[in-house]
């Protein structure tokens, strides 16, 4: 399995943001995203997950083959910790929840309501749903917003197993996860020319996303 990107041109509210692009990721490798604000980062990953559609080019890997996640956790406030893994492991066929709850230190908080978790414990149970989803492609964006030192240094223990295993990532992140095998993307040669008489450059966001 890969992902392969050809001169792809993605766009944010019917502007251009990126054109030209080009890369291939496969299994066991990892990809960081580099690129001031407005690069489009967020865009680019949200066309990948299939959240928007691209407006040329060519993608080689489904939509249906990647967990992507964002600055939304997506949780069901009213379930526990365990309950909501359980739920989305159940959506993808898969009944284990316990490695991922271990993986993101999450065993002593199972019981406990997603509504009352802190902003970093949501986060950490938002990641442990990647390792849910059976999928080898994982997409994500800004993943440790919100996550401590220790909780950064959990996560980035379960994306170096997930690529041990034959898993890849993609990842737009200022954080340095500590992935020497990681490769990096710069998309600022990727801009796409904005017409003049629009009078203003381009710009990136995200409004929201969880695992798919």
């Amino acid at each position: 399995m890969e992902l392969r990107v050809t001169d792809l041109t993605c766009a944010r509210g019917g502007l251009p943001l990126i054109e030209g692009l080009s890369f291939a990721l496969g299994r066991g490798e990892a990809l960081v995203l580099r690129g001031p604000n407005g690069s489009g980062k967020t865009t680019l990953l949200r066309t990948l997950a299939g959240l928007q559609p691209a407006l040329a080019g060519e993608i080689s890997c489904p939509p249906e083959q990647m967990a992507y996640a964002a600055h939304a956790d997506g949780l069901k406030s009213t379930l526990t910790v365990r309950e909501n893994l359980a739920f989305w492991a159940a959506i993808h066929g898969l009944r284990e929840v316990r490695p991922a709850l271990e993986a993101m230190n999450l065993q002593d908080l199972a019981d406990r309501q997603a509504q009352h978790l802190s902003a970093g414990q949501k986060r950490r149970l938002g990641l442990a749903r990647l390792m849910v989803t059976g999928r080898w492609l994982w997409v994500l964006d800004e993943p440790t917003v919100s996550l401590d030192a220790a909780s950064v240094a959990l996560f980035a223990s379960v994306v170096r197993a997930h690529l041990a295993t034959g898993g890849a990532a993609l990842l737009a992140t200022h954080i340095d996860l500590g992935l020497p095998e990681a490769r990096l993307l710069d998309l600022s040669p990727y801009k796409a020319a904005i017409p003049a008489d629009l009078g203003f450059g381009g710009f990136d966001g995200d409004n929201g996303g969880a695992v798919l």
